[in-house]
Parts: structure tokens; C-alpha cells; sequence
């Protein structure tokens, strides 16, 4: 049998541990050519630039 967890984890536990994923994708810039948004070093889906 696969291990199981020892206890539940608390809703403000599992709030804080998505708040801090969230705030990984929030830094978000302005692509140059079309102007959608875009994450910094990476090329754009729309416009492939």
C-alpha cells in the first residue's frame, strides 16, 4: 500500500502554498510587437516574436 498523509492539511496551509505559486506568473510584461502579454525571456504564442 502507497504511504498515506498523517494529518489534513489546513485550508489557510493550502491557501498560502497557491498564493505563493501564484505569485510566480505575476511578473508578466508587454510583448513589443503585438502587445499582449508575455512572460520576460520567452517568445510570444501569438505573434512568435
Amino acid at each position: 500500500m502507497a504511504p498515506l498523509p498523517k494529518s489534513k492539511r489546513s485550508t489557510a496551509r493550502k491557501g498560502r502554498s497557491l498564493v505563493s505559486k501564484m505569485r510566480t506568473f505575476s511578473k508578466l510584461v508587454k510583448c513589443v510587437n503585438c502587445g499582449k502579454t508575455k512572460l520576460p525571456h520567452k517568445t510570444c504564442k501569438y505573434c512568435k516574436k
